[in-house]
């Protein structure tokens, strides 16, 4: 057995939990499962499988490109049900794209915010806690593709190649996804605080 160097916990570096709060600007789910983009609505619904009749609703869910590791369509945990997305992260992405603007129900997302900084990294764990009580568990950031690019580039047909200028100016910036955790509506307007976990890196020895 190959000895290995055991870090003790006092010996790492660990960044206490806090929380930082912010606005729902818009929610939105799509019309019907085969679209990917959404549509602005009054208030999002969200169950223990997601938004109802939604693209990404489901306990489970089928892999894809994003998980080489598994044979494609393999069933899996749905940890992928709810979008959220940062309005400027956005406006920077719009800005290093040189267009006027990237709409969240461009690219399928359900959920809107302001006022949480870098959104997107916001670590694995977190809880996004809203105003009327519904939870929804972070799993990650959401790589940008160029399939949320060519949607970008429909809304700007005099511009060519935005479909693969998108996922370049949008890594790490493109929003999370993540899973619900405590169900109930979520509406325009509501505060909502995220519920950031205690962190440490856990590096190779």
């Amino acid at each position: 057995m190959t000895e290995q160097l055991v870090l003790l916990p006092e010996e790492m570096r660990i960044t206490s939990k806090f929380k930082v709060p912010g606005k729902v600007e818009g929610v939105f789910r799509t019309s019907s499962p085969d679209d990917f983009q959404t549509d602005a609505v009054d208030a999002l619904e969200l169950t223990f499988e997601g938004v109802p009749g939604d693209r990404h609703a489901g306990f489970t869910r089928r892999s894809g490109g994003r998980e080489p590791w598994y044979p494609r369509g393999t069933e899996m945990c749905n940890e992928r049900q709810i979008s959220i997305l940062s309005l400027e992260e956005l406006s920077l992405v719009a800005g290093r794209m040189e267009i006027a603007e990237i709409k969240s129900e461009w690219i399928g997302g359900n959920i809107a915010v302001s006022g949480i900084p870098n959104l997107t990294q916001v670590p694995p764990r977190t809880r996004l806690v809203f105003e009327g009580g519904t939870v929804i568990r972070v799993d990650g950031d959401n790589p940008p593709c160029r399939f949320s690019g060519a949607a970008i580039a429909a809304n700007y047909p005099d511009r060519e190649g935005l479909d693969l200028l998108f996922p370049k100016a949008a890594t790490r910036l493109r929003g999370l996804v993540g899973y619900v955790e405590i169900p109930g509506l979520i509406r325009q307007g509501e505060t909502v605080t995220a519920h950031i976990p205690e962190q440490w890196i856990y590096e190779r020895r």
